[in-house]
């Protein structure tokens, strides 16, 4: 059974759920959604529960900082004409050409997709007012560029490394995820959000490095961020772009 508790720590409350089981020791963890999970034994009292808490919740309130730092924070889009749309940074307007009375299969105007054309995303063959339509196919051409620019970002990240043969993940995939760019299993297997192509290119480059640091050293301890700084000086700026692009 899972308990609500929290601690004081300075100016910052922080709560966590509390689990009891049958073991020894005490675990606290923190996952990527920011949730402080702790883990004790069944007969361990609350009162020193919340001082092993207290003891750790400067580590606790830097790892929710460091995954707040990968949670994707763009509005919902409507897809409705004239909207813009980001695509690695730059805005594009959405500009529809529908599909007129009496045009054939041969007319390019005729036949859906989207089109990138002097700062605007083209979306031709579809109506007006049809925004699940225009979604669905912006949507498709973004997951499109995803699949073709992430892999490539991903290798020519890997040569800011010593060791490339270091860094190469066990798998690679793109997956949707709601609150982080990016991931990488204790196993190797790196995942990054498709979403991250409406991001800068120095932007995702700085996710990709991120992820990569961590088939080196998989927490974020101070190894972690000298490995980031030393193969990645200027992180810290790129990541500052990352926010308030993203927000």
């Amino acid at each position: 059974m899972l308990e609500m508790e929290q601690i004081q720590y300075g100016t910052r409350v922080v709560e966590y759920f509390l689990e009891r089981r049958d073991r020894a020791t005490l675990e606290i963890t923190v996952e990527p959604d920011g949730v402080a999970r702790v883990v004790a034994p069944i007969d361990s009292p609350v009162e020193d529960i919340a001082v092993r808490v207290r003891k750790r919740a400067r580590w606790i309130l830097a790892q929710q900082a460091t995954f707040a730092e990968f949670r994707p924070h763009t509005p919902p889009r409507t897809y409705v004409p004239g909207e813009t749309h980001l695509y690695l940074g730059r805005q594009y307007r959405i500009r529809v050409v529908p599909t007129q009375p009496g045009e054939g299969a041969s007319n390019v105007s005729s036949t859906p997709g989207v089109k990138m054309v002097r700062g605007f995303l083209e979306v031709r063959g579809v109506d007006f007012h049809d925004t699940a339509v225009i979604e669905k196919h912006v949507t498709e051409w973004y997951r499109r560029r995803a699949h073709v620019q992430l892999p490539k970002l991903l290798e020519l990240n890997k040569q800011r490394f010593p060791d490339q043969n270091a860094v190469q993940p066990t798998s690679f995939r793109l997956q949707r995820m709601p609150t982080r760019w990016g991931s990488t299993s204790p196993a190797g297997s790196l995942t990054l959000n498709p979403d991250l192509i409406r991001a800068p290119m120095d932007c995702i480059d700085y996710v990709v490095t991120h992820e990569l640091c961590h088939l080196l050293v998989p927490n974020h301890g101070r190894q972690f961020y000298e490995l980031q700084s030393l193969v990645m000086p200027d992180w810290e700026r790129r990541k500052q772009r990352l926010e308030r692009i993203m927000a």
